[in-house]
């Protein structure tokens, strides 16, 4: 199954609210022929705009090809949730880490959060970016671990900007009578996913990177010179990087073993007016402790843009306002009635450990993917850092390339399958409350 074409229309971005309220974009031309490049991208989501533009402004001559439009993808599909550090909390982290490379990593999610903010006010990207993400807890439990993981941010990183949430502090937040307590981090932020990557690809092509649309990738031949085929052409450069997340298919088989696509679906409301202060008094996004994470905010014109639902096919389900209503509704029960304006699905990468692969699979192929729902700072990072690599700059690719990446089990088969049993199993526990 070709997750390209398997859920959307060629050529057009999904019935979605962004798509909606989209800056207006005009689409770049299919690839026409053979080029040649210094770089070559293939894909036209955050990773694939951050490293084409980048690498535009050191003076690289780029091609960047994507097989549907720019920001087509997860990037222009998500919760636009720009979160602090990495999937993989910290203290996790130095567990599977080390201290040293968990702190490195700490340290690169900064720097991931301060670039987005930075691309954005240096492009006068119009993405409504707005400050303050809060993490709930459904149980005692899951309330005392965040309490706890503030603190550790706060002591062993010096990370003041969040802050601990008792129930009374969060109802004040978002009363809903599901979460018990929380933190709300005011270093993170949240945007308009879409409006943010076209933004970007605005960008990058004023600084001179050549775009195409509609324009797949279909064979790598590697060398010195590498060749990307497509239908209608070719891009022979001298570098190439992967940047198709969860949509690389059959392009490359190292990456394709350790980066699973998975879906997930949004839900838009119809407009909240005077019931907003019973949603979200504040105008932070949020974020749950489930493992089948429940994620939400406000738009700028007052809906309640509601992230939710398992998925344990890559066919998106017929009746997607329906399969967002159920944990939407568990969450605001006072909502379970209001009417769904719009709702969307979209497939995102995800790897074993749940932090980005990234690698050199080719010497002058790079990669980077597999972002696990944390992916608007992370990818907009490894686009830098692929561009910085490329450039002959490899810290900080190399610190993200030493995180040890685990295949999916069972081979292309069966890593589904076994997907599928195991999110059975702990949307089982959240459910129960364990």
């Amino acid at each position: 199954m070709n997750l390209l074409y398997a859920n959307d229309v060629p050529g057009q971005y999904p019935a979605s609210w962004y798509a909606a309220t989209a800056t207006p974009h005009k689409p770049h031309p299919p690839l026409q022929g053979d080029v040649k490049a210094d770089v070559c991208v293939v894909g036209g989501g955050y990773t694939g705009l951050s490293a084409a533009l980048h690498l535009a402004e050191a003076g690289r001559d780029v091609v960047l090809i994507d097989a549907q439009r720019v920001g087509f993808g997860a990037s222009g599909r998500n919760g636009g949730q720009l979160g602090s550090g990495q999937r993989v909390e910290q203290d996790g982290l130095e567990k599977m880490l080390g201290p040293e490379h968990a702190a490195k990593l700490w340290e690169m999610g900064q720097e991931a959060k301060a670039l987005v903010k930075s691309l954005i006010k240096t492009h006068e990207i119009e993405c409504h970016l707005k400050p303050g993400v809060a993490w709930t807890g459904s149980t005692a439990s899951d309330v005392r671990h965040l309490h706890d993981y503030a603190e550790h941010l706060q002591q062993r990183y010096s990370y003041d900007e969040i802050e601990v949430l008792d129930h009374e502090a969060l109802q004040a937040v978002c009363p809903s009578p599901d979460y018990k307590g929380g933190v709300l981090d005011m270093g993170a932020a949240h945007l308009h996913p879409l409006n943010y990557a076209l933004g970007l690809a605005r960008a990058a092509a004023a600084a001179g990177v050549r775009i195409f649309e509609n324009s797949p990738a279909h064979d790598i031949v590697e060398g010195q010179k590498t060749i990307v085929h497509c239908p209608t052409g070719s891009v022979t450069a001298d570098h190439v990087v992967l940047a198709c997340n969860g949509y690389l298919g059959t392009l490359n088989g190292e990456v394709a073993a350790k980066v699973m696509p998975i879906n997930n679906f949004i839900a838009a409301t119809e407009p909240l007016g005077d019931r907003i202060k019973d949603v979200l008094p504040r105008d932070v996004a949020v974020a749950d402790s489930r493992f089948v994470v429940n994620y939400f905010r406000l738009s700028h014109d007052g809906r309640l843009l509601f992230g939710g639902g398992e998925s344990y096919g890559y066919r998106f389900p017929q009746d997607i306002a329906a399969k967002v209503r159920k944990p939407m509704s568990q969450i605001f029960p006072q909502l379970k009635d209001l009417k769904i304006d719009y709702a969307w699905g979209g497939t995102l990468g995800i790897t074993m450990k749940r932090l980005p692969y990234v690698a050199r699979v080719a010497p002058n192929i790079l990669s980077a993917s597999g972002y696990s729902g944390h992916g608007v700072g992370t990818a907009t990072h490894a686009g830098y850092l692929m561009a910085k690599a490329i450039e002959g700059e490899t810290d900080g690719f190399d610190t993200m390339a030493a995180i040890p990446a685990t295949p999916f089990p069972g081979g292309p088969a069966m890593r589904s399958p076994l997907l599928a049993l195991a999110m059975v199993w702990y949307a089982t526990r959240d459910r129960l409350g364990l």
